[in-house]
């Protein structure tokens, strides 16, 4: 069994990789209960320059206004607020720039999942217009904004923040509600300096990500520190710890047991107890569900049933607790369907009254079990009744507690798959509201001996904790002759931490027909995915030799296509194997002789074969089963061929130089035969064995780190949510059941939300921006941002590759 996704849980750690600085709670802002923090200043300090740093994890998407930190008068005629409206972040300052908006970002935050860090720099005596007023996220200065008037700012003009007037976290008052829902930790606000990221945090030498650091500095007058930290009461809760005594005011902050506890230990750092938790995917919301309360609250309408909201964290191996009390029903009837799905979309829970088998549940209403049809199980339950979920993905088994006694084990040989904890409505007809606690505050109940909450603090460290060691990405601008391309040259934008053995190039700025070249087959050997030519051989410019860092191109003219020519942007994938191997016929399982390159850790492989015309096997020597193989015949012309496990049968075949939609061909091209951990199989069409040479590229399912899977379209752009386990900088789509175009999309073009900024490799035409091709890049996955038949069309299938910036664990929010 493959394991996929680095937030598959598969057993408890400690701190892991690169432990250091350690925050270990955060406060909760229900929206849904009015809660913010207030605090009115003695005196006021530096209105001309401050720094304000807090860590923040979302919960409601999409909302309206949802202040952060705001400083503003009855009038609301002089104001300054940091916030988050139509998922963008606002930095406005009133009277200082006309209509009050400073800076608007392009970038959208819509990811539900993890943490992000945010910091707001107001600097008005600085001489550099632009630098009046900043935006970080994630260490990182915000640069593309839909709104920017920071140069409007008058030098040395006093701003309202910090005046002694009422300041706000969480809301706007006294000017009206602009509620946030979701988690802050680590808020630190800085009067009278201008700090840059590194006061805040630092990147973590073995992931590369940016992590909290202690600060360490003056606060100035009116400077605090909220670690909220000390939950004997909600005073204590929202004191001020820099020692100035600047302490805050809660408004419907609650510590009372239960679902409203608003202290958590959810961080955006991982620790023995904690780290960042579970919470129901808001990027997946169920059809007639409403999230609340930081994606611990759920509510149910009467008029669609069947489709669950499931979490942001699946299971695959380990034991597993959390419950779900139920906190209000119409009539008294709940039609609550809780349970597991392996399903990280919306999707039914048990199946009743269908046919579906992709869930296991316990249905309030008559306390049947529910797979493929119900059962007689448990219980019936109904409000204020508290339901215990243990799921034991090792033996496979699903227990359900009513009230903390057993039902009973309602389902078992469950041992194979990725398993998310679920709410859903069993029927319809009736509204009911439900909690879940993934263990962020206090259980109800005691968990059975051994069984885990789900948070990343009981994740595995992944094998691979930075992709950028066996996968990068590289941009820069030809320049013609003999030209040095790799990480750190002048120049050269993007990261990659090895010798490459794959590298594959497109040109952005002007039509090209993109090129590979890999290890095996030699730098001068490049084939063109645009049409199904042979290799191009000996036309100068080609790459010279395959370096730390990237690839060494040669002297010669270039064609702009390829890599190097003036005047054109290129954007170059790079992949390591480095492992050579020789498989003889008969060894490995395999019938015809195949040399390559291999690396087993990151499940990839260069294989190169001469096909003999009859059935036969090729050895891959990933040790693994592979999920993805694309052949191409080099001394010929043919079609790139392209096995997918995501495909309908196992002699499914896609075209990666056409847009046509999978098919069997006759003769077979996989002589309808699946991998095996050992071997590839080949029929006897010659796109993939004939009396010629041949080179195959094999991947396999990383955890953490790369898969290779498939979904279905919704035809929204609410679209589909693709769980993935780790945040991915590299995906590749195909409609499998519609003639449109292979598409790429990558972090290192679209370096934020909404990432869409596509290449073809079918077409020889330059990146497209937008045109259909949306998508937001999860800590966890992706989701589509667009209702067009590309990538998103109801009921359409698509299959895809991608390769991870960093497994979940690790991983933050952008």
């Amino acid at each position: 069994m493959s394991i996929i996704g680095s937030n598959i849980l598969a057993g408890a750690s400690g701190q892991g990789v690169g432990a250091g600085y350690t925050i270990e709670n955060s406060l909760r802002f229900r929206s849904s209960a009015s809660a913010y923090l207030s605090r009115t200043p003695a005196s006021a300090g530096n209105r001309k320059t401050w720094t304000w740093s807090a860590w923040v994890k979302r919960g409601n998407l999409g909302a309206g206004l949802q202040s952060l930190f705001v400083a503003i008068d009855g009038s609301a005629t002089n104001y300054v607020q940091i916030s988050i409206s139509s998922d963008k972040l606002y930095f406005y300052a009133n009277p200082l720039v006309s209509g009050g908006v400073v800076l608007t970002t392009t970038q959208v935050m819509r990811d539900p999942s993890a943490w992000m860090h945010i910091i707001a720099v107001l600097d008005t005596t600085n001489a550099t217009p632009a630098d009046r007023a900043k935006l970080y996220i994630n260490g990182v200065r915000v640069t593309s904004f839909t709104t920017n008037n920071a140069a409007s700012i008058t030098l040395n003009a006093d701003a309202y923040l910090n005046a002694a007037v009422q300041h706000n976290i969480g809301n706007r008052q006294p000017f009206g509600n602009a509620l946030f829902d979701g988690y802050l930790a680590e808020v630190n606000f800085i009067d009278g300096q201008a700090l840059d990221p590194s006061s805040f945090g630092e990147y973590n030498a073995d992931t590369g990500v940016w992590q909290p650091a202690a600060y360490e500095g003056a606060y100035g007058t009116n400077g605090f520190y909220l670690p909220f930290s000390d939950a004997t009461n909600t005073t204590t809760l929202v004191a001020d710890s820099s020692g100035n005594g600047n302490d805050w005011t809660p408004n419907n902050i609650s510590l009372t047991s239960g679902v409203t506890y608003d202290s958590m230990t959810d961080t955006p750092t991982i620790y023995a107890d904690g780290g960042n938790y579970a919470v129901l995917n808001g990027a997946a919301i169920g059809t007639d569900a409403t999230l609340s309360n930081g994606n611990l609250s759920i509510s149910y309408g009467a008029t669609t049933p069947f489709l669950a909201t499931p979490a942001t964290i699946g299971m695959q191996s380990g034991k597993w607790y959390w419950e779900i009390p139920i906190t209000a029903s119409s009539g008294g009837t709940v039609t609550a369907m809780v349970g597991i799905t392996t399903k990280s979309s919306p999707n039914e829970i048990g199946s009743y009254p269908g046919a579906n088998t992709n869930g296991w549940g316990y249905f309030g209403l008559n306390g049947l079990k529910y797979n493929s049809g119900g059962t007689a199980y448990g219980a019936t339950y109904t409000t204020n009744d508290v339901i215990g979920v243990a799921f034991d993905a090792d033996a496979g088994t699903l227990v359900f507690y009513k009230n903390n006694t057993s039902q009973g084990t309602a389902f078992s040989g469950l041992t194979s798959g990725t398993y998310f904890p679920a709410v859903g409505d069993g029927s319809g007809g009736a509204t009911f509201s439900a909690a879940i606690n993934f263990g962020q505050r206090p259980f109800a109940y005691t968990p059975p001996t051994g069984f885990l909450p789900l948070h990343t603090g009981n994740l595995p460290d992944s094998t691979i904790v930075d992709g950028s060691t066996q996968m990068g990405i590289l941009t820069y601008s030809g320049t013609n002759g003999d030209r040095l391309i790799a990480t750190g040259e002048t120049g050269i934008d993007g990261e990659v931490n090895f010798t490459p053995d794959l590298v594959w190039n497109k040109s952005r700025n002007t039509d090209g027909y993109g090129a590979l070249w890999d290890s095996v087959r030699g730098g001068t050997n490049a084939l063109q995915t645009y049409g199904p030519g042979g290799e191009l051989n000996s036309e100068g410019g080609d790459i010279d030799s395959f370096v730390e860092g990237g690839t060494n191109f040669g002297t010669g003219t270039i064609n702009a296509s390829w890599g190097n020519t003036s005047g054109s942007t290129y954007v170059s994938w790079q992949w390591k194997a480095g492992t050579a191997f020789s498989n003889d016929a008969g060894t490995n399982g395999a019938t015809i002789a195949s040399v390559g390159s291999v690396n087993q850790d990151a499940g990839f492989s260069v294989v190169t074969y001469t096909g003999t015309g009859s059935a036969a096997t090729v050895a891959h020597s990933l040790g693994a089963e592979p999920k993805m193989v694309i052949v191409k015949k080099r001394n010929a012309a043919a079609d790139w061929v392209v096995k997918h496990a995501s495909l309908s049968s196992n002699d499914s075949t896609l075209i990666l130089n056409n847009p046509s939609n999978q098919i069997s061909y006759s003769p077979s091209v996989w002589n309808n035969t699946a991998p095996t951990s050992s071997v590839f199989s080949i029929g006897t069409n010659s796109a993939s064995n004939s009396a010629n040479t041949f080179v195959a590229y094999c991947f396999a399912d990383v955890e953490g780190y790369s898969k290779f899977g498939g979904y279905t379209g919704n035809g929204s752009t609410d679209g589909t949510f693709v769980h993935l386990g780790f945040r991915p900088k590299f995906i590749l789509v195909k409609c499998s059941n519609g003639g449109f175009d292979w598409h790429i999309t990558d972090t290192s073009r679209s370096t934020y939300n909404q990432a869409d900024t596509v290449l073809f490799p079918n077409l020889p035409n330059q990146e497209a921006n937008g045109a259909g091709y949306y998508y937001d890049i999860l800590s966890n996955g992706f989701k589509c941002r667009n209702l067009g038949a590309a990538t998103n069309g109801s009921g359409y299938t698509y299959i895809y590759m991608a390769f991870a910036e960093n497994p979940f664990r690790n991983a933050l929010a952008r």
